[in-house]
C-alpha cells in the first residue's frame, strides 16, 4: 500500500511538469443533479487526461540506462498519449502498444509525438506483447500496476483537497484503478469523512468483478469505453480500492455517452465516456445518500473527437 507521504513525493516530482489542474464549482451540474457539484478539471490537463501524472511520475524516476533504453507502455488511449507526448519532452524513446479498438485520434496523437505505435487485435493481445516487449528490455511504464504511477495519479486526490471546498462524496471514474487508487489515498489522509465511490462501465468491469471474487480476475471486455478497459486490474489497486473505496458503481454505455452530452450542455466541458459515466453514478450515489450531499467529479479526460461521441449518439439514439 502506499501512503500519503508517496503520493506528497510524486507531487513534488511533477511540479512544473504538469498542469494544476482547475478545480471548479459547477452552477449547471449542480442544477442538473440538484446538490452543490465540484469538478477537478482533469481533461484540461497537457494530455486531454490525469495520465501525464503518473506517466511523468515514473519516467522522472527512471536511471540514465532504462531512459537510453527506452519505455513501453499498453493503452486504450490516454495512457499512451501521456506516455508519448511526456517521454518526448523528456528526451526517451517510447513504445505504445494499443488495440485496434483504441481512438484514431489517439493513436495519431502518440505518433505525432514520436512514439513507436504498435496495434494489436484486442486488448488482452496489446498487453501480451507489451510483456514481450519488457522481457527484451524496455522498461514497461504500466497504466495501473505501478506505485510510483498510482502515487503520480493521487496528485489530483491531492489537489482535490485543497481546493474544493466541502465535499461529502467523490466520485471517480475505474479503468485498471491506478486514478481511484491514487485518489482515495490522498482524500483519506487529507479529507478523512468523504465518501469516495468508483463507476465502470458495463463490459468494463475488472474492479468490480475483482471485488466479487476476493481479488484480481479477468474479465470479458465489451464496452465502448476502450479507456476504462482493462482486462483485469492489479493486486495493487484491488488492495487500494477495497480498503479505502466505499463502493464501485457500473452504468450502461449509453448512460456514459449520455454523460457525455449533460457534461458538454450543463457544464460547457467536452469529456469522454468515461468521464460522462460519473453522471449518472452521480445520480445513484445522491438516491443512496439522500439530502446534504456535496459532490466532487474528477473528470479524467476529454479525448474524444465530435464524431465519436456523434457516432455513440446516433448509435444509442440520443438526441
Amino acid at each position: 500500500m502506499i501512503g500519503i507521504s508517496d503520493v506528497e513525493a510524486a507531487a513534488h516530482l511533477v511540479a512544473g511538469h504538469v498542469v494544476r489542474t482547475p478545480t471548479v464549482s459547477s452552477p449547471g451540474l449542480s442544477a442538473l443533479l440538484g446538490v452543490p457539484v465540484t469538478a477537478k478539471l482533469e481533461l484540461l490537463q497537457r494530455t486531454g487526461s490525469f495520465k501525464a501524472r503518473g506517466a511523468t511520475a515514473k519516467l522522472l524516476s527512471l536511471t540514465e540506462a532504462q531512459r537510453a533504453a527506452g519505455v513501453v507502455a499498453v493503452s486504450g488511449g490516454n495512457h499512451g498519449i501521456a506516455l508519448a507526448m511526456t517521454a518526448a519532452a523528456l528526451d526517451v524513446k517510447a513504445t505504445v502498444v494499443m488495440p485496434r479498438t483504441a481512438p484514431q485520434r489517439a493513436v495519431e496523437i502518440a505518433r505525432d509525438a514520436g512514439a513507436s505505435v504498435r496495434l494489436t487485435d484486442d486488448m488482452d493481445g496489446a498487453f501480451s506483447l507489451v510483456t514481450r516487449l519488457r522481457d527484451e528490455g524496455l522498461t514497461l511504464v504500466h497504466p495501473f500496476d505501478d506505485p510510483l504511477v498510482v502515487a503520480g495519479q493521487g496528485t489530483v486526490g491531492l489537489e482535490l483537497a485543497e481546493d474544493a471546498d466541502e465535499l461529502t462524496d467523490v466520485v471517480v471514474s475505474v479503468g485498471g484503478g491506478g486514478l481511484i487508487a491514487g485518489v482515495a489515498v490522498a482524500l483519506r489522509a487529507r479529507r478523512p469523512d468523504v465518501r469516495i465511490w468508483g463507476v465502470e462501465t458495463e463490459g468494463a468491469e475488472a474492479m468490480s468483478a475483482a471485488l466479487a471474487a476476493g481479488g484480481p480476475v479477468p474479465v470479458k471486455l465489451s464496452s465502448i469505453v476502450s479507456t476504462l478497459s482493462a482486462p483485469s486490474v492489479s493486486q495493487l489497486t484491488y488492495d487500494h480500492v477495497s480498503a479505502l473505496v466505499d463502493e464501485v458503481l457500473v452504468v450502461p454505455d449509453r448512460e456514459a455517452v449520455r454523460g457525455v452530452l449533460d457534461f458538454a450542455e450543463h457544464a460547457k466541458v467536452w469529456t469522454e465516456p468515461a468521464a460522462g459515466a460519473l453522471l449518472p453514478a452521480a445520480r445513484r450515489v445522491l438516491e443512496r445518500v439522500g439530502d446534504g450531499a456535496r459532490l466532487g467529479l474528477v473528470v479524467c479526460g476529454g479525448n474524444a473527437t465530435t464524431a465519436d461521441v456523434g457516432r455513440w449518439a446516433e448509435d444509442f439514439g440520443l438526441h
